[in-house]
């Protein structure tokens, strides 16, 4: 153990696929891509190697026919992506530049030209894919802790089962540096989680028995005992997985425009390339042409820049669908809430105690609380936490009666409390005047809710409660604002006092109120109508939202709870309880998206400009395709620094 008392976390002994393991469709697929491309640099680093020591040592044309056949090799290669693309995808790829280049190479004897054009073009797909692996880290860190196996407890005894196996109820031992497999309950005394790769918390969580462990957590100290509270596949962990493995496979608009891009690109390098030659009358000028215009700045700055910022969100806890995603939260200018849940805690709690008798304000609550033990109103629940919260001892009560809706009594301490309202205690004999008077005296908040206290007949108290802000909602607007959104607004099912006081609060720009989840669905498409205001982001807990958080250009759900159904609804599940991160979302999205498009104004700048150089004689084909290569690695590292605030 360290000195802090934390158990360092190994690399959990079930948390990597056994030898032999069979890798998805995607997997395979993912290897092979980056395998091709880091044979074929190979390829032609070994061909420009030979061909050169052949040259060296007086055997040119051996050398040149290397290089020859290795251009032929690599063009052949190319071209097959050329036609997939054309009979495809139905569009003319970005390859077909660098494949025009390479044929028009081996036409002109320019074998290392050729050459070098082939290294070019694969080994930047060889860096693309080793930079892509670097932004992704923290998403990749994610899916390969996703464990494959569990130990259960089975009649005294540990059974290895495959975690899909897992059912509710199931009792699961975790042992020191092993992900917890499912969501559920504590049930060993207790445990000290690491929670990082989640939420971006570096320091450990301590659990006791009975608290909720969520799944995808690593156990950080001793072996613990866990109970499923649902199946592994619903897990708030598995469905994180699913929205990674969905961000993996997904393009955004951005980067297709490469694709968009050869369509009137390659027309205008070969006219370009055309004149270079009729004017000067040397081919070789059009080869030069050629060769710069690939238009790699656009290839790989662009998915590089806006997959580092899926790895930067995630770093911030903030699990993004895809590439899309982060665009869209860089361009961005209206944000929508949902309040309860979102902006406010979510479950009313304690706001004052006024007193109408004898007793002080800690002796009326406690016996309200104690009372209220035995009910299953959510305004009891809240008394009771309360109660607690402040170090009350809580009685138990006899005579119990419960009518539910309106109010509970029950003999606590030798009197009789009943705690509900107005219309419960009048029903019960408490004076009606004295009602009156404590209902005239507490009208002043909205949103609130009222709980009447009698004790022996007289009233004793009242409790006043409202749902609040959360704490991380101070400010939000302001920052929001600041990174450039243009609306923010509040959509609520509460009544129209409620969802005012809230809004003023936070200085929201426009409440929606008494809104049902068809009427949240209505204001989202209205909004998402006005070109001012598009793209909108809604901002929501995942469950009942889930319309609305379909509908926005960009749905945002909050908690485990909404991760749970965010692969069919929500475009980004933020992993932490906390509502500012929608902030450092956008802030990632708008920094990824400059970024990208730096790279590629740049790139691209740099590129026509050295075809104007090339067109009028003073580039080299040669040249042109090692400074091609160096535009190449600028831009990729220019992209790279999404990775950093």
């Amino acid at each position: 153990m360290s000195e802090s008392g934390v158990y360092p976390v190994p690399r959990g002994r079930g948390d990597t696929p056994r030898r032999g393991a069979v890798l998805s469709p995607g997997d395979r697929l993912a290897a092979l891509l980056a395998a091709r491309s880091e044979i074929l640099a190979a390829s032609a680093l070994l061909a420009l190697a030979v061909g050169g020591a052949l040259l060296a040592v007086g055997a040119s044309a051996a050398g040149r026919s290397v290089w020859t056949v290795a251009v032929g090799v690599l063009a052949l290669e190319l071209s097959v992506e050329v036609l997939r693309s054309l009979f495809v995808e139905r569009s003319l790829g970005v390859d077909t530049i660098a494949l025009v280049a390479m044929v028009g190479a081996l036409a002109l004897g320019e074998d290392l030209t050729g050459l070098v054009i082939g290294l070019m073009f694969s080994g930047g797909g060889s860096l693309e894919h080793l930079a892509s692996a670097r932004a992704r880290r923290e998403l990749t860190a994610l899916v390969e802790r996703a464990p494959k196996f569990a130990r259960l407890r089975v009649g005294g005894e540990l059974r290895e089962v495959a975690v899909g196996e897992i059912g509710v109820g199931d009792v699961v031992l975790v042992r020191t540096g092993e992900t917890v497999p499912v969501d559920g309950t504590m049930i060993s005394d207790e445990a000290v989680l690491d929670t990082s790769t989640l939420t971006g918390e570096s320091l450990p969580l301590s659990l006791v028995r009975g608290m909720p462990v969520l799944s995808g957590t690593a156990n950080a100290g001793p072996p613990f005992d866990v109970r499923a509270d649902r199946p592994a596949v619903e897990s708030a962990y598995s469905a994180l997985v699913r929205l990674v493995e969905q961000a993996q496979a997904q393009r955004a608009p951005f980067v297709r425009m490469a694709d968009r891009y050869a369509g009137f690109f390659l027309p205008l390098t070969i006219v370009v390339a055309g004149l270079a030659w009729i004017l000067s009358g040397e081919s070789e000028r059009a080869l030069a042409v050629v060769v710069v215009a690939t238009p790699c700045p656009l290839i790989l700055a662009a998915p590089i820049a806006l997959v580092a910022g899926l790895s930067r969100a995630a770093q911030h806890g903030v699990i993004v669908k895809g590439a899309g995603a982060i665009e869209t939260l860089g361009l961005a200018r209206t944000v929508l809430f949902d309040k309860t849940g979102t902006l406010t805690v979510g479950t009313p709690a304690v706001r004052e105690v006024l007193v109408r008798g004898n007793l002080d304000e800690p002796e009326i609550l406690r016996l309200a609380a104690s009372v209220d033990q035995y009910s299953a109103h959510v305004l009891g629940a809240a008394l009771v936490t309360e109660a607690h919260g402040l170090g009350l001892v809580l009685s138990q009560p006899t005579d119990v009666v419960e009518e539910p809706g309106q109010g509970i009594a029950g003999t606590v301490s030798g009197h009789r409390v009943l705690v509900g309202s107005r219309a419960f205690l009048l029903h019960s004999g408490v004076p009606a005047a004295e009602l009156s008077g404590a209902r005239a005296a507490t009208t002043r908040g909205s949103g609130e809710a009222h709980v009447m206290v009698a004790v022996d007949g007289r009233l004793g108290g009242l409790i006043v409660m409202a749902d609040e802000l959360r704490p991380d909602a101070a400010g939000l607007v302001g920052r929001l604002k600041t990174e450039g959104i243009r609306h923010v607004a509040m959509l609520s099912g509460d009544r129209r006092s409620v969802a005012d006081r809230i809004g003023g609060q936070l200085a929201i720009d426009r409440v929606y109120a008494e809104l049902a989840p068809e009427a949240k669905l209505a204001v989202v498409q209205s909004i998402g109508r006005d070109p001012e205001l598009t793209p909108v982001i809604m901002v929501g807990d995942g469950i009942n939202d889930a319309p609305a958080l379909a509908a926005a250009e960009l749905g945002i759900a909050i908690g485990a709870a909404g991760a749970t159904i965010s692969s069919e609804t929500a475009d980004a599940v933020i992993t932490v309880n906390r509502v500012d991160t929608v902030v450092d979302a956008v802030r990632i999205g708008r920094r990824s998206l400059g970024i990208a498009r730096q790279s590629v104004i740049v790139g691209m700048g740099l590129s026509m400009a050295a075809m104007a150089v090339a067109a009028a004689g003073y580039l080299p084909p040669i040249g042109g395709a090692l400074l091609q290569e160096g535009i190449d690695l600028a831009v990729i590292l220019n992209a790279l620094r999404a990775l950093r605030e």
